[in-house]
């Protein structure tokens, strides 16, 4: 199924993933590393009066940040049309849709303005700093002497088989200090703002977790651009689910 950009737009609602996929040499590297047909991942905002917005992480400023009003590296919060016509024409990608179900409610809406005030500007880490994120994240984490080993929440599905994990996702934060009790929202405020740098999947995938979509435990760095496609099943809880990738044709410019 494919439509068109203007229908897109259109349909996307806050908490919609849109995925793209790309031929370049580091679009292909971390399709490779992840088993994933998608290298990059974004999440719509779509707020009020406001046009469609696009949250997510790049190394490119060739838009305006609507948060901060400046050109900034790192995470930012687009135009959605705009900045998925720079994904499809200047960085040679296609797009895809996938819409969240149910919708986004108020409180889920307000979880995203405050993760949003939280992470913009956040830097994109650097081409080491994604290598040995990524490889952290395909790490357990060790109990410290003395303590015992954390328990694993049975709602949290195990790393799918098959899966090397994303080059990309692993790069972020380190986990909540084992002295630091964790928060109501399952220590999601804590590793935030251990995010020192960010990539694009950490931002949907910390922006989902306080938004209650996400089990809170993990660390930003395991997940990456292909845990958001319908191949990987992220688990989503309250029964919320990804509908199926809508291509989106996107006009040239």
């Amino acid at each position: 199924m494919s439509i068109s950009l203007d229908e897109a737009v259109e349909l996307t609602r806050t908490g919609d993933v849109w995925v793209f996929r790309g031929r370049s040499v580091p679009d292909r590297a971390i399709q490779f590393t992840t088993n994933s047909p998608v290298n990059h991942v974004g999440m719509a905002v779509v707020l009020d009066d406001m046009p469609p917005l696009m949250w997510h992480a790049e190394l490119g400023r060739s838009l305006p940040d609507l948060w901060s009003g400046t050109h900034q590296r790192g995470v930012q919060l687009h135009d959605l049309r705009d900045a998925v016509c720079v994904w499809a024409n200047r960085y040679g990608q296609r797009a895809w849709l996938r819409q969240l179900d149910p919708p986004a409610d108020g409180e889920m809406e307000r979880a995203v303005l405050r993760t949003i005030a939280r992470l913009d500007g956040t830097p994109f880490p650097s081409t080491a700093q994604l290598a040995w994120r990524w490889a952290r994240g395909r790490v357990p984490t060790l109990p410290l002497p003395g303590r015992p080993a954390p328990r694993r929440n049975p709602a949290t599905p195990a790393i799918p088989a098959g899966r090397a994990g994303s080059a990309g996702e692993r790069d972020q934060a380190t986990p909540a200090s084992p002295a630091t009790p964790a928060s109501p929202a399952g220590s999601a405020g804590e590793r935030d703002r251990a995010l020192e740098t960010a990539y694009c999947a950490e931002v949907v995938a910390v922006t989902y977790e306080a938004m209650g979509l996400l089990p809170a435990g993990r660390r930003p760095n395991w997940y990456d651009p292909g845990r958001f496609w319908s191949g990987d099943d992220l688990g989503l809880a309250a029964d919320a689910r990804l509908g199926s990738e809508i291509e989106v044709r996107v006009p040239p410019r």
